[in-house]
């Protein structure tokens, strides 16, 4: 088995998820022991949400998976890149393709992009 170090942020270490074809970074999110063993088990990408305090894989509401490609671990086992295929378009909550879907210029945050899917319809809030 593959020891990643989850105890230098109190049992998680971040993932950083990839596209798999484009490089673009699509998100960042936390994994504990389960959410790993999960995702080397199902191949679906599954992380520890902070907020819920609980297992989440990742589209299992919108449908937007993620189907992992390739994992690479760092150099200090404690933080993990996960290239994948992102199913439906969006990684992000808000319906975006990329978390990182806003920009810093003049010290003012700037969208880029538009939406895929609208989060009200997807999420029922």
């Amino acid at each position: 088995m593959i020891d990643i170090d989850f105890n230098k942020m109190g049992g998680l270490a971040p993932a950083i998820v990839q596209d798999n074809e484009t490089g673009e970074v699509l998100m960042l999110a936390f994994m504990n022991k389960e959410a790993w063993e999960a995702t080397l088990k199902t191949g679906k990408a599954t992380y520890y949400s902070r907020s819920r305090d609980q297992l989440w894989v990742k589209g299992e509401t919108s449908g937007n998976v993620q189907l992992v490609r390739e994992i690479r671990v760092d150099c200090d086992d404690d933080t993990v890149l996960l290239k994948v295929e992102q199913i439906g378009g969006a990684a992000c909550h808000t319906g975006h393709k990329s978390c990182f879907f806003r920009k810093v210029e003049n010290n003012t945050l700037i969208v880029t992009g538009k939406p895929v899917f609208d989060p009200k319809e997807v999420y029922k809030k």
